[in-house]
């Protein structure tokens, strides 16, 4: 095992439901800090890997362009995904920061990207009907001071108590479970976390996380909330700082009814 390995990890789950009929099947791809890095060759790669996972949809997690860096990666990531599935996409503190925020989500959008700014869809996809919600990271705040993020979060989802079907919810950062664990989704798909920088197979999952500090509890994998199930990604990109036991991650969820 490399110490440091930027080797793209592809990690797959499987999550079965009565809430879609039996034998019907959803397969998601989860990309999360993406960090508008990289471009040309190794986006390309990123890309065909999407690809070669077969999504029906693919759901970016926040941190997709940087604060910092040139947005040209992340651009070229979205117009190429954009070609494969549907793709759905949530901010992440990256994109709400230094003034970018409405350069960035206008430019997603007319790459074909559906952003879901404290808003829902319903869908079907491969016969089952889904509902596929999402919330602006909470880093929002900086730029709009007049928004109540707690409170607008609740609203916005609020009429989906009533509704059967299957619910998926897309938002950046894995340590807001208290707040998950009130809402009516049934999958929660997160970032952020980066895998915790530093970890050490089956003995320490991540040695420090954005917003959780020293031993994040949720710094990457899947995680049981009850009826809920939250997964967080740890991540595609590896820079600014070195990953240690910690290969960039590409995730593939499969939702099969039972």
């Amino acid at each position: 095992m490399k110490l440091l390995n930027n080797d793209i990890e592809i990690t797959k789950y499987k999550i079965s439901t009565r809430k879609i009929a039996p034998k019907k099947q959803i397969r998601i791809v989860l990309v999360s800090d993406l960090h508008s890095n990289p471009k040309d060759v190794r986006g390309k790669l990123i890309s065909k890997m999407v690809l070669e996972q077969k999504p029906d949809i693919i759901a970016l997690c926040g941190d997709i362009a940087d604060a910092i860096r040139p947005c040209t990666g992340a651009m070229q990531f979205v117009e190429e995904v954009c070609k494969i599935a549907p793709v759905y996409y949530v901010t992440g503190n990256h994109e709400c920061r230094f003034g970018r925020y409405n350069e960035i989500i206008e430019a997603f959008r007319l790459r074909g990207v559906a952003l879901l700014n404290n808003e829902y869809q319903k869908i079907q996809v491969n016969g089952a009907d889904i509902i596929i919600g999402g919330v602006d990271d909470p880093f929002v705040g900086s730029i709009k001071p007049e928004l109540d993020w707690e409170e607008e979060f609740f609203k916005a989802f609020s009429s989906l108590n009533a509704m059967p079907e299957y619910k998926i919810l897309l938002s950046h950062r894995p340590e807001l479970v208290a707040l998950y664990k009130k809402t009516p989704f049934d999958l929660i798909l997160s970032g952020h976390a980066h895998g915790g920088q530093v970890r050490i197979p089956g003995i320490l999952n991540g040695l420090y996380a954005p917003n959780q500090g020293l031993f994040p509890r949720y710094a990457g994998g899947l995680y049981n909330h009850g009826g809920k199930t939250h997964i967080v990604s740890r991540g595609i990109s590896y820079k600014p700082m070195p990953r240690i036991l910690n290969p960039p991650e590409l995730v593939t969820i499969d939702i099969i009814g039972e």
